[in-house]
């Protein structure tokens, strides 16, 4: 690649955005939400866009709890100059994905960096209405995070839906995550898609659990490439941090495995 390629994909991105109606990074760059992953945080420009919207869906149904986690996370991290920490989070699920996978569960989030001082809780009946309640949220300003849950692919989240929920995240200046039960074939106008799978954590120098670990992939991102990471989060320092995504040992001879021998 020459040298002027980069630069011109730099200036490619930020006509579409002016286009769009979307904020650039040059100009969010100092409230922009970073994970504190050196190789995440550089795909991402600097971090997570404020005032955009970002999906997040299971890589398979089991996972859909380790995906809620992820989004609690990045409810916890706030970026460095909004003072979000006295900002609240609101999340908004329908009756059916609160059927499905049940309602967040307040002392949960607690310990995971998310006090539930700053937690609003709504229910509503129909994905649309869902929908409806996250634009309005997203616009009001009042808000550091809306939290949009839709069960299985969420249909209704089309792209018209996402392009308004994006404008409504941008003037209300509001972060908005779309967490779908499941990943959706559907175009959105989403800023980045994260699809999360639980992984093994490691152990804390006691030998006992230590930090929840999610595998992270990055499989749309408006502003860069996408990538795979495996990540723990520390709920005491809300913050990630990487972990080594681990090679299969290589295949080589091993002795016979020893047989069982009946005692007695």
């Amino acid at each position: 690649m020459t040298a002027g390629k980069p630069a011109t994909l730099d200036r490619l991105r930020q006509e579409v955005a002016r286009i769009e109606g979307v904020p650039t990074t040059m100009e969010t760059g100092d409230r922009l939400r970073p994970l504190g992953v050196a190789a995440i945080d550089a795909v991402l420009q600097g971090g997570l866009m404020p005032a955009a919207l970002h999906e997040i869906a299971p890589a398979r149904m089991t996972d859909l709890g380790a995906t809620c986690g992820f989004a609690v996370a990045l409810a916890a991290r706030p970026a460095p100059a909004r003072g979000e920490k006295r900002r609240e989070v609101l999340w908004i699920q329908t009756d059916f994905a609160a059927l499905e996978s049940g309602r967040p569960y307040g002392p949960g989030c607690d310990l995971f960096g998310l006090p539930t001082r700053r937690l609003l809780l709504l229910t509503v009946p129909r994905p649309v209405d869902l929908l409806w309640a996250m634009e309005e949220a997203l616009r009001s300003r009042a808000l550091a995070t809306v939290i949009g849950e839709l069960p299985q692919d969420g249909t209704a989240a089309d792209l018209t839906a996402t392009r308004r929920l994006t404008l409504a995240a941008r003037e209300g200046d509001s972060l908005g995550l779309l967490l779908r039960h499941q990943s959706s074939p559907l175009t959105s106008s989403a800023e980045t898609r994260w699809q999360v799978a639980a992984a093994p954590s490691r152990p804390d120098r006691f030998g006992g659990l230590g930090c929840t670990a999610f595998a992270l992939s990055l499989t749309k991102n408006r502003r860069g490439p996408t990538g795979r990471w495996l990540v723990a989060w520390d709920h005491h320092e809300c913050a990630f941090s990487a972990l080594s995504l681990g090679v299969a040992a290589a295949a080589v001879d091993r002795p016979d495995r020893t047989p069982l021998v009946r005692a007695g």
